[in-house]
């Protein structure tokens, strides 16, 4: 998940003056927005389980109910940034909150999943209202150091939702269900209403440009569809006619994105910042914390509930071992690049990440969780590094005047990819899985002598298993849910499945360490292969 960024660059608005001591409440109620937005997207994955054990419903189904928030939260966050300026922050804070608070009850007491999916999607968007209204409004109460701290604060209980969502979410399903999770965040977005209605004060830039709606429109639909594309190779194959179409339709809605982007007045994205290859460089870092951490809370709640049998409660537990280095490395980041550039201390963590997830293939493979503790804490030391650098580092590489438009571009590519990266590794894990579970059928005697297709080829992963069973096992067995699995394939027995799995999601792992690596070169010759200083903010940071 991403946390707010401050642009150098001042907009007017109107706002009347207010003593400091009634300002305590607005960054309160705006905290606490920030807690429940990474908190929404933890409990997710810790919640999933559960719901496919009461709900039931198909692996893509059940896989909507993080890509969906994902996906929608990271296509409307700059739109909703601009609406802000444009009609007010305090009037779009409140309704994302007050929509948030809305969509969290109607999936507390939802009983479809497919209404669960619609809800997290809307959920989503009304997240980015959240935090775009609220990060705008924190920027026009504060000013010089105290505006520092207040965002200080803000990206600390983003820190605070993602290092102990988790294992909150998982004490609440374990005493109260799943719809705990989500009625809570309903709570706890209530109090956060019930203070910024009255304390929060409207303002807006009375020179905002309004909303590209058509770039708006265009890079929803083509992130849709292709993160949709990604989501439907385990169903049907990579070669299938549904999946190759999707990603055509993906192909023309960006070419149609780059071509109306060009000619609008005020684009939603400023494609003339791509020229500068540092500023292209430094996009690799929110990707490589993607593949190197997000998909991480989504993947390990999987194995540790699903396939290694762990309650919720001990797995939200075992989760802290990754996520609460969060809540303190930036801030030792921020120190070191005092006497270290920030492109080094960037580089430096992707490769002990990378270290990391070796580490952790390593454990995965000998199916020994609690071998997975300190390497899943060596991910999180690493990506604590860059994790609180990179948004400066975004408008360092450009120039000052084009520092509100790099931040917003830097911000879309870090949710929008986080969102991807999921659809991919899932993808990846389903391919992983397929092959294993076709080697394990072309051992079977049984099947070998009923004359099946039992060859997988990594094309076709899904289709190639010869036979309806197999496709589904794959499919449930890419989201840990090995009972299922187990259904659908009944000739085996868990401590195969449990195998075919760790052998899955060990070769995933060595993957991600790769792309982890290649970033921090990309990272490496972008920012460190020229001798510049790191920008004077964040060495005083």
């Amino acid at each position: 998940m991403t946390h707010p960024t401050i642009s150098p660059l001042s907009t007017p608005s109107s706002s009347s003056t207010q003593k400091p001591a009634s300002k305590t409440p607005v960054l309160f109620a705006i905290c606490l927005a920030g807690i429940i937005l990474p908190l929404s997207f933890v409990s997710g994955s810790i919640a999933t389980p559960v719901i496919s054990r009461e709900l039931g419903g198909s692996a893509q189904a059940l896989s909507w109910i993080t890509n969906a928030f994902m996906l929608s939260f990271g296509c409307f966050l700059m739109a909703a940034g601009a609406l802000a300026d444009e009609i007010g922050r305090k009037k779009v804070f409140i309704i994302g909150v007050s929509l948030f608070t809305l969509f969290s009850g109607l999936i507390g007491f939802s009983s479809s999943l497919l209404w669960i999916d619609l809800m997290r999607a809307a959920q989503g968007m009304a997240a980015a209202a959240a935090l775009a209204g609220g990060s705008a409004s924190l920027a026009q109460e504060f000013e010089g150091r105290a505006q520092l701290r207040a965002f200080s604060l803000l990206g600390s209980s983003f820190g605070v939702g993602l290092a102990f969502g988790p294992f909150l979410a998982g004490l609440l399903i374990a005493h109260f269900g799943w719809r705990a999770v989500f009625l809570s965040s309903m709570v706890i977005a209530l109090l956060s209403l019930s203070i910024g209605v009255t304390r929060v004060r409207e303002s807006k830039n009375p020179q905002a440009a309004g909303i590209d709606w058509p770039g708006t429109l265009l890079f929803t639909a083509m992130l849709a569809s292709l993160t949709w594309g990604l989501m439907e190779i385990p169903a049907y194959g990579a070669a299938s006619v549904q999946v190759l179409g999707l990603m055509a339709l993906t192909v023309v809605l960006l070419t149609l994105f780059v071509w109306a982007e060009k000619r609008v007045r005020h684009p939603m994205l400023d494609l003339s910042l791509f020229r500068y290859a540092r500023f292209i460089g430094v996009q690799a870092l929110p990707l490589a914390t993607a593949f190197a951490f997000v998909v991480l809370l989504v993947l390990l709640p999987m194995q540790f509930i699903g396939v290694a049998g762990m309650s919720e409660e001990r797995a939200g537990l075992m989760m802290m071992a990754l996520s609460v280095p969060m809540l303190v490395v930036p801030l030792f980041a921020a120190l070191l690049t005092r006497w270290i550039s920030a492109g080094l201390v960037c580089t430096a963590g992707l490769v002990i990440s990378a270290g990391g997830l070796m580490w952790l293939s390593q454990a995965i493979a000998s199916q020994t969780m609690s071998a997975t503790l300190l390497p899943m804490a060596l991910i999180g030391i690493g990506i604590g590094l860059p994790w609180g650098l990179m948004d400066g580092l975004s408008i360092s590489v450009v120039p000052k005047e084009r520092a509100g438009m790099a931040t917003g571009i830097f911000s879309t590519t870090r949710v929008a990819g986080e969102g991807i990266a999921l659809a991919i590794v899932g993808a990846m894990l389903a391919g992983f899985v397929g092959q294993s579970v076709a080697k394990l059928l072309a051992n079977s005697e049984n099947l070998l002598a009923s004359g099946g297709n039992l060859r997988a080829s990594s094309g076709d992963l899904a289709v190639n298993l010869g036979s309806h069973g197999a496709s589904v096992a794959v499919q449930r067995l890419a989201t840990g849910d090995v009972k299922q699995a187990l259904l659908a394939l009944p000739t085996s027995n868990a401590q195969q499945l449990t195998a075919v799995y760790a052998d899955a999601f060990h070769q995933l792992l060595l993957w991600l360490a790769a792309i982890t690596l290649i970033s921090a070169v990309i990272v490496y010759a972008a920012l460190c292969l020229k001798k510049e200083p790191a920008p004077q903010s964040i060495k005083e940071c």
